[in-house]
């Protein structure tokens, strides 16, 4: 039977005006001509330099106190005296206690870890992991490292679970956290660092304190979400039991959340890792050192060789803690006394041998053949390619021909106008709150007097973040329409999405040269593997009977994606965009090392000069576009009660 479109009794209205999207974007319009006249005072062009607040000066003093101040003030003495000397006795008790095991006893130890919590196939690769670390010739940094994130784990891991815990129990406090939370979430790494450094100096306390900075927030949002996820019927039962308000806590919402916890503790070890590399800046050593002196000399080899354990770190801690989080019930053919004596044993064992450290007979180099086929592939494809031209051809193409405008473009517009298209883009897809918040973020970004660096920083976000989706999604798709493919793309996604983001830059500033193209490149790989599993899990999730339905009706599949999987995946999709923005962000000011100017830039001549006004000013702006972008592509849930 036809079906007529009539508008509802009792309205007249087109169609058009009766959607809301339609309707949000009038009322913005109105709101724009109504304001327009005064926003003319301030000038068509860039930021009004009469809204600009010079933070120079104060930021400057405040400086010049906390270095005059740093060896004399009470604060410092008694309190951040006190805690740098604590991290730095526990990151020494745990590196000694690895020497002391050897290389034989904490491969024993982490098998045998593995072995309890996830059965004998993980506990061969765990084995096989360390091991290898040792024969890249890395044992000795992986050490450090690790003693490194043990320390800044635990504290991440207690801090953000008191966090939880008090966000969990507590409505306001969980209001409370919330806006500190997601600033915290979308800063860059990087950003983290001045502010550190400047309080702390240069060293292993600055680099703990910064990873703990970094990662605790996962625990915290994670915590409260386990805890206010309990099951009311059990909460109830405990309580008519007669439980206190303590009991109940530990007899039964922790407990319940221990999937959440789990999770959160996965969660917190993958972002402190990622942080390893970026701490070295700031003398955090270890594997992250060798990385960050590889970048500076452009030697992709040693960098492979000092990445390729961070990314088995990273691997085999995630799936320790992934099994230990799923539920799954394991027989228990291991206990802790048992491990302990084992491990014992074994380091006893390698002492009485003589080889405590890796023998350095069992070294394989890697660096020399890999930096020999990165000159290869330099020779050839930099330059040598003929027709296509090579790579750094493609570089200035894609700087020339998208960069450029995207970047000219955003500088050219009114400031009034890039606010307005913000709060459009926030509006559509959330409430007035979130417009609201991503157009005071933006406002702040010219308030703080960087106005053009920032849309400088947003044309590659921008530009990278195009590239990722077409790339993610197209990935994502045929891995969601085809098992091989989704099997074939694990390992790879695996690794990628774990290797720390500093390795990104070095294969591509010897492909690209150095530049803005090289900066988006390696944001690109960075957040691809995000975007494509968030994309193939969200289609694969589709709800099946819809699919069902679409096929009895004779449609073919292209018609099934595009008509039922994609809007039906909608949510998922926006996610990947969100997630995708986010990881970009990150890359693109680290990218300010390698030739990517802007904000990254203002950030690493702070860090490196000690200029807290450059760098904390950058930071905060570098905040502000990240609070916005994660506005702008983060659906809001609207709560609205149904009438009767």
């Amino acid at each position: 039977m036809a079906t007529l479109s009539i508008p509802a009794s009792g309205t007249g209205k087109p169609r058009v005006l009766r959607s809301r999207a339609a309707g949000k974007l009038l009322l913005l319009a109105l709101l724009t001509a109504v304001l327009l006249p005064l926003l003319d005072r301030w000038g068509n062009g860039s930021w009004p330099h009469a809204l600009t607040i010079r933070l120079d000066t104060p930021l400057t003093t405040a400086s010049d106190w906390v270095m005059d101040n740093r060896d004399s003030h009470p604060l410092f003495l008694y309190f951040f005296g006190y805690v740098s000397n604590a991290v730095i006795w526990a990151v020494r008790a745990v590196y000694l206690t690895l020497l002391a095991a050897g290389w034989a006893g904490v491969t024993a130890f982490a098998a045998l870890l593995a072995w309890r919590v996830a059965g004998v196939r993980l506990a061969a690769g765990t084995a096989v992991a360390f091991l290898a670390c040792g024969a890249l010739g890395m044992w000795v940094p992986t050490m450090q490292t690790l003693a490194l994130m043990v320390v800044a784990v635990l504290a991440s891991v207690v801090v953000g679970a008191l966090l939880g815990l008090a966000a969990g129990l507590s409505d306001r406090l969980d209001r409370a956290l919330r806006p500190v939370l997601d600033t915290m979430q979308v800063l860059p790494a990087f950003a983290y660092l001045l502010p550190v450094v400047l309080v702390f100096g240069i060293g292993v306390p600055a680099a703990v304190l910064a990873t703990v900075v970094y990662a605790a927030p996962p625990m915290a949002r994670l915590t409260a979400l386990g805890l206010r996820g309990a099951d009311p019927e059990v909460l109830e039962a405990v309580e008519s039991l007669g439980a206190t308000r303590r009991q109940r806590l530990l007899t039964a919402r922790v407990p319940l959340a221990r999937k959440e916890l789990l999770l959160g503790l996965n969660q917190t070890i993958m972002m402190a890792l990622s942080m390893a590399v970026i701490a070295a800046v700031i003398g955090a050593g270890g594997l992250g050192d060798r990385v960050y002196q590889a970048l500076a000399s452009v030697d992709v080899g040693a960098a492979l060789a000092a990445g390729i354990p961070i990314v088995l770190l990273a691997v085999v801690l995630d799936r320790v803690t992934a099994a230990a989080g799923d539920g799954t019930t394991r027989p228990r053919t291991i206990g802790w006394p048992y491990a302990l004596a084992v491990t014992a044993a074994v380091a006893l064992a390698t002492r009485l041998l003589g080889v405590p450290d890796w023998p350095g007979g069992w070294t394989l180099g890697i660096a020399e053949p890999v930096n020999r086929a990165v000159d290869w592939m330099t020779a050839h494809l930099y330059s040598g390619v003929p027709v296509v031209g090579g790579t750094a051809d493609w570089a200035g193409h894609f700087t020339t021909w998208v960069l450029d405008p995207v970047r000219d473009g955003l500088q050219w517009l009114p400031w009034w106008s890039v606010l307005l298209v913000v709060a459009a883009l926030a509006w559509l897809i959330g409430t007035w709150r979130t417009a609201l918040t991503a157009v005071l973020a933006m406002a702040a970004i010219g308030v703080l007097g960087v106005w053009e660096p920032s849309l400088d920083t947003l044309s590659q976000v921008l530009a990278a973040v195009a590239v990722t989706l077409v790339l993610g999604f197209a990935t994502g798709i045929a891995a969601a329409r085809s098992d091989r493919v989704e099997r074939a793309l694990r390992p790879v996604l695996d690794v990628f999405q774990t290797m720390p983001q500093f390795v990104y830059l070095i294969p591509v500033v010897a492909l690209f040269g150095v530049g803005r193209a090289p900066a988006v490149a390696a944001a690109v790989v960075y957040a691809l593997p995000a975007v494509v599993r968030i994309t193939a899990q969200g289609l694969r999730q589709v709800d099946q009977a819809a699919l069902e339905s679409a096929r009895s009706l004779g449609a073919t599949g292209r018609q099934q994606l595009w008509q039922v999987q994609l809007p039906l995946a909608r949510r998922a999709l926006l996610l990947a965009v969100n997630q995708g923005v986010v990881l970009v962000l990150a890359v693109v000011i680290i990218g300010g090392l390698v030739g990517g100017g802007a904000l990254g830039y203002d950030v690493a001549f702070g860090l490196a000069q000690g200029d807290l006004a450059t760098g904390l000013v950058a930071g905060a702006a570098i905040v502000c576009l990240g609070l916005m972008l994660d506005r702008v592509t983060q659906p809001t849930e609207r709560r609205a009660k149904k009438g009767a």
